[in-house]
């Protein structure tokens, strides 16, 4: 069994402990970025690296087995696996098996204005020659037609996966607008009620192993993970770099509140020194060190580097994301 399988399985069975934690690389940014996904070209302002440098970011990351879930698009998937990256590995990988509007992030363009549409450009029966594990999202906008035609979508993917012998699992992002929420009722409850709406419809063989979802603040969290842990598992999203201490704030708060997975991709991404990220999310997440105390390792491994921090530790130190902010 890799990691991934074993820890699910502690999970499942009610024997979890902080070292069941499971963490996610998200190194699939070239489906929604397109060019600008690999990291910034400090030669050239405003360009970005190669995708070469894309793909040594993954095999270094791979290869430090830091990680439990490399998570990469089909096209860079087949071309590690191929390689031979995952052989004899015990990270898992994982492709993304829908690229729905709202992650199609293109320099300039509008889409995020516009309610989430259903769309796939893998093919699951190729990505089944590489791995059992993909990605599926989607997101609720609170309309009717659009929502309902999304989740239809869902229901068919799922038979596809079935006939590959593929397991997913389900990203669901917050709505990028004012989707209009009626009674007071706040973004968390929305998204929590219509998760369990979904996914009550789902039998075991094609119910997702875990989720990926935004933080929207402890009550949130405790009231999603509280309902059913050892079958709805859940998990959360980076969102946006942040600062350092955002990283590890995200990650404590939400371990402490019944999230169990974390699937990085811009907190990891953008990173300094990403190995040294993630070593430090497993210092955290053990509960060996809390968030201040990582930020100010995080600046002692990168001195020890010379690699220069694009902050300085007081700055980095700062928590800038609201709903972390209301927890701390």
């Amino acid at each position: 069994m890799l990691a991934l399988d074993r820890k699910l399985a502690n999970i499942q069975a009610g024997r979890y402990t902080p070292a069941d934690f499971i963490i996610a690389d998200a190194k699939d940014g070239d489906i929604g970025f397109g060019r600008a996904a690999p990291v910034a070209d400090p030669a050239k302002p405003g360009r970005h690296t190669p995708r070469a440098t894309h793909l040594e970011a993954i095999r270094q990351m791979t290869r430090t087995g830091l990680v439990d879930i490399m998570l990469v698009s089909a096209s860079t998937g087949e071309r590690l696996s191929k390689e031979g990256l995952f052989a004899g590995s015990d990270v898992t990988l994982a492709m993304r098996l829908n690229d729905t509007t709202d992650i199609w992030s293109a320099r300039g363009g509008r889409y995020r204005e516009e309610p989430s549409r259903h769309h796939r450009t893998a093919r699951l029966d190729q990505v089944a020659a590489h791995t059992n594990l993909g990605l599926y999202s989607i997101t609720f906008s609170n309309q009717r037609d659009i929502d309902a035609i999304n989740a239809e979508a869902y229901s068919a993917f799922r038979k596809e996966a079935g006939q590959h012998g593929m397991r997913h699992f389900l990203e669901v992002f917050n709505p990028a607008f004012d989707i209009r929420l009626t009674d007071g009722a706040d973004i968390g409850s929305f998204i929590n009620d219509n998760i369990v709406r979904t996914l009550a419809g789902v039998m075991d063989i094609d119910f997702p192993k875990f989720l990926k979802i935004q933080y929207n603040g402890p009550e949130a969290m405790e009231e999603l993970a509280s309902y059913d842990p050892t079958h709805l598992i859940v998990g959360i999203l980076g969102g946006s770099a942040g600062t350092t201490r955002d990283t590890f704030e995200l990650l404590s708060q939400a371990e402490r509140h019944g999230a169990r997975v974390a699937l990085f991709g811009r907190k990891i991404h953008l990173a300094e020194s990403p190995v040294d990220i993630v070593r430090l999310m497993r210092e955290v997440v053990g509960r060996n060190l809390t968030s201040g105390e990582a930020v100010k390792a995080y600046h002692g491994a990168l001195s020890e580097r010379g690699v220069r921090p694009r902050r300085d530790l007081d700055d980095d130190m700062v928590l800038s994301e609201e709903a972390l902010k209301k927890a701390a």
